[in-house]
This record gives C-alpha cells, structure tokens and sequence, in this order.
C-alpha cells in the first residue's frame, strides 16, 4: 500500500482519494479552502492544514486540481522541494501538453517519476471508482502505480510518453463538448415538433447516436437540474487547451472552434458554474424558448 500525499479534493478529488483510503492505501489530504477539507474528513479522508504537512512521508503526490498555473504552482513550489528521490507524482489534472513535458523533466531532475494521468467520467464516475484514466509517462511506472490507480478508475490506459495523457484528454474534452451539444440542439429540435424527448432519448440511446453523454446527462437536463458535476468554466479551460495544443500542431478544428464559442458564450452569460449540459440553455434561448435556472 503505498503513502499517499492527495492535493486537491473538489467535486472530483474528493470521492477519488476517499476510494484510496477504502482500499486500503495510506492517505493525506489537502485542500486549500476550510469547506473541501471539512467534507473531505466526512468522506473518510484525514487531512492536513498545510502542503509540507501533507507531503511529509509521502512516496506519491496526486495532484486534481482546475489548471496548469496551480499544477506548476504546487509542484515547483512545494513538491520538488519536499518529496524524497524515488517517489512518484501522480498529475490527475487536466493542463497543458507542452507543460507537462516540462515538468516531468523538472521531476527527472529531482530523482523523481512522473505520471501524467487525467481521467474522463465525472463526477459519477469518481463516486464509483470507474473512471477512465488516460496516462502518458513511462510504462515501468505505471506497472508500479497501477495498484494505486486501479481504486479510482476502470479503464487504465498506457497512451505514450510524457504529455500524451494530456493530449489524449484533450481529444476527449473536444468530444465531449460535442456530445453536449449535440445533445442540446437535439432536445431544442424535439421541443419544436412537439416530440417526447423521455422516449426520444430512450430509441436515440440505444442506436448509433447513444453516448455515456446520454446516459450520464440526460436526467438531470430532462429535470432541468444543472448541479455542477464539471462546471462549463472548466470545460472552457479545456477547450482552450484543446485550441492552443491545436494551434501549435497547425491542426485545423472547426467543428470543436464553434462548441468553444458556444461554451464561451454561455460564460459572459454568467453560466460557468453550471454543469457542461447547461449547453441546452443556450439551445433553448437561440430558439426563442426561455429557461429560468439558478446560478
């Protein structure tokens, strides 16, 4: 069982270091707002007030924290420092490719192994340990931490060398958002004809058309319930990843350049603290129907 050092226990963290300690490993946690740890120490998870409190003893970091700047902030500025020659990072993040390249050679340098392994499933997904967990690095560590890995996800995949997990989520995220809205401009076309959108979703789901986006999604935007399980803001985050990492590749992606602006539109709206499928919102107002929702 390995000493694990967990920074970050938001809506995904925090379900995904509880099913650590469930297994048996050896957990500390730490979360910068007083609210996360508290809730964290209900799941089962003991925590720390401080980083070097959290990291004394560790031999794996994993890190799930909103983006790149924090990534870099913890690691440069605690982790490197404080985390003995021989131990292992775990970046569940999702951040930038080329940033990550640059830190697992910062980790090389310090004697230590690297794993950049963000995961795609949500927050359903962290509550059950089956997330898909995508892992760019070196394949003789993931050998090592697959144990580790295994008590949060279910599908675990070695997808190239430093960065490459990275790569691979951003490829999901773009999927994703497609799926959303696409989701979103079908129920705004099923309103329209005046179609019941429960058996729609019922056929559309179980043919080519159906995705864990339908099955995951399609309750709480039947209920018009948009509780964050991944607020748009970080969606957008990861859309902007997706068009830098494109950018720098000269790869062309028109389809994925309009859900951005789409999602972007629904951040000046005042909207990314919703969950991603709020996309239908926007649907339904393009189509001149309204839809209150608490922000």
């Amino acid at each position: 069982m390995s000493h694990v050092a967990f920074i970050g226990l938001g809506i995904m963290g925090r379900p995904m270091a509880a099913n650590l300690v469930a297994a048996g490993h050896v957990v500390r946690g730490y979360s910068r707002g007083e609210t996360s740890r508290r809730r964290a120490e209900e799941s089962g998870v003991p925590t720390a007030k401080t980083l070097t409190a959290t990291l004394d003893g560790a031999d794996v970091v994993v890190l799930v924290l909103p983006d790149t700047p924090d990534v870099v902030d913890v690691l440069e500025g605690h982790v490197l420092h404080s985390l003995a020659s021989g131990g292992t990072v775990i970046d569940m993040s999702t951040i930038e490719p080329g940033r990550t390249r640059d830190l697992h050679a910062a980790c090389a340098e310090r004697g230590l192994a690297m794993l950049d392994a963000p995961v795609s499933g949500g927050e359903a997904g962290a509550v059950e340990g089956s997330l898909s967990i995508m892992v760019g690095g070196d394949a003789e560590v993931l050998t090592a931490q697959r144990p580790l890995l295994e008590a949060m996800g279910r599908t675990i995949v070695h997808v190239g060398g430093p960065g490459a997990g990275q790569v691979v989520k951003a490829a999901n995220q773009l999927m994703v958002a497609g799926h959303l809205q696409m989701l979103a401009e079908a129920l705004a076309f099923l309103d329209a004809h005046g179609v019941d959108p429960v058996a729609a979703l019922d056929v559309i789901g179980a043919g080519l058309a159906g995705s864990t986006v339908i099955q995951r999604k399609r309750d709480s935007v039947l209920a018009g319930n948009f509780e964050p399980g991944f607020r748009l803001a970080l969606h957008h985050k990861d859309l902007g990843i997706v068009s830098r990492a494109a950018r720098e590749e000269g790869v062309a992606l028109p389809a994925t350049a309009l859900v951005a602006q789409l999602v972007q539109a629904m951040i000046a709206r005042g909207d990314g603290g919703l969950d991603h499928s709020a996309l239908v919102l926007l649907a339904r107002t393009m189509n001149g129907r309204h839809a209150d929702v608490d922000r």
